[in-house]
């Protein structure tokens, strides 16, 4: 059975949603599964604007059917060649015969490498080219590197909306509310949508601004995204996040901290600074056991949170595994302009304080406070007016 909803006159949202996907890309978790989104225009052509993954497949090509009707499928306009976009293009074509392929001359061959069969079926577009469906006109907007090199959106100068590839993208199912105004989205998606962006896009940044300012010089009315909800209104609320996240800013003052722990030590002495952060006013305060918080939720409170407290127990000489892949998912990630604090422990040679510090200064605009705390083995009456001044550091630097 179908399922399908109007968007604006003559568009339709044809896509679906995955509920027992466990990890996106392999790698990221979606407890609350993820929507692959696709747009089917009928004008005096029809267009479909990308496809979905393969597993909701079936759904998609009933959704298609269904609005189409007796009438043919004209083309299919592809933003962004990934395969949860991509993967039933040769499904369409095999019903379609007829369809036209538009698409960047970098997604024609990464599709060719895909092994998809197109031969005398696309119509290659660039940055500032147009087409015409009949009372609908496009113009493609190249947008590479957000998040791949062949990537592109298409703007509807007719009826204003953007297809806007994995830009403005979210984790997360369409419980049968599409649109942006039909959730409480600060309560219930704002979360995976910053997660969506700084895992999947973050490291683009200077892309993302670049294309923001394109963005801005166009009237904007429907904002229709490959992942979660379409957006219809509050544009600004949505463009001030990806402008901060892009430009690594952080959203709020607050301090997170990430421990690494073995017996209990460490995790005692991060609770320790915790409190005299809240006792001093400080009460933006959130913890997570590095051990037991699967990185992609660390990445996302990192890009959320002005300050970063790193307390890391030694292990076999060096820094805690955890610790370690988390500190190389922020470099990877291009994370910069924030503030950290480094608590290290180690009951015979502790130093994972001092190879933190040499990782994070390989990192842009990374501000390390001096006052580091070593501990051995468990902090002591003699460590407390250290933690102390160190709480201190913090809320100071954050003035």
């Amino acid at each position: 059975m179908y399922c399908v909803r109007k968007i604006a006159e003559e568009l339709y949202w044809v896509g679906g949603n995955d509920r027992r996907l466990a990890l996106f890309e392999n790698i990221h978790p979606i407890p609350r599964g993820v929507s692959y989104n696709s747009y089917l225009l009928l004008d005096e052509k029809t267009v479909l604007f990308d496809t979905v993954d393969w597993s909701i497949c079936r759904q998609f090509l009933e959704n298609i059917k269904a609005v189409l009707g007796d009438r043919t499928l004209d083309y299919m306009v592809i933003n962004h060649v990934e395969p949860d976009h991509s993967a039933c293009i040769e499904e369409i074509i095999l019903r379609y015969p007829d369809v036209k392929i538009v698409c960047t001359k970098k997604a024609f061959m990464f599709m060719q490498q895909f092994g998809f069969h197109m031969d005398g079926k696309t119509i290659e577009v660039e940055e500032g080219h147009t087409m015409s469906f009949g009372k609908h006109n496009v113009t493609f907007v190249s947008a590479p590197m957000v998040h791949w090199p062949e990537a592109m959106v298409t703007y509807d100068t007719t009826n204003g909306v953007l297809f806007s590839a994995d830009a403005f993208g979210s984790f997360g199912a369409l419980d049968g509310k599409l649109f942006n105004d039909e959730v409480n989205f600060d309560r219930y998606w704002i979360d995976d949508t910053r997660r969506y962006y700084t895992n999947i896009v973050g490291k683009y940044g200077p892309h993302v601004q670049a294309l923001l300012k394109k963005a801005s010089s166009l009237d904007i009315k429907i904002i229709c995204p490959l992942h979660g909800p379409v957006w219809r209104n509050d544009f600004g609320y949505l463009m001030d996040k990806y402008d901060k996240w892009s430009r690594y800013e952080p959203e709020e003052k607050g301090v997170m901290i990430v421990y690494a722990t073995m017996y209990g030590n460490t995790e005692a002495a991060a609770n320790d600074l915790a409190t005299r952060l809240v006792e001093k006013g400080m009460t933006n305060v959130v913890m997570y056991d590095v051990s037991k918080t699967h990185v992609s939720y660390l990445i996302s409170d990192t890009f959320k949170y002005s300050h970063v407290v790193l307390p890391c127990v030694t292990y076999n000489l060096k820094i805690y595994p955890p610790m370690l892949n988390y500190i190389m998912d922020m470099k990877a990630l291009n994370l910069q302009k924030r503030t950290f604090a480094l608590i290290e422990n180690g009951s015979w040679a502790p130093q994972s304080g001092k190879l933190m510090r040499k990782l994070l200064n390989e990192m842009k605009e990374m501000t390390i406070l001096d006052n580091e705390i070593s501990l051995n083995s468990t902090m002591k009456e003699d460590d407390v007016n250290s933690m102390d001044d160190l709480a201190d550091s913090i809320i100071k630097s954050m003035k």
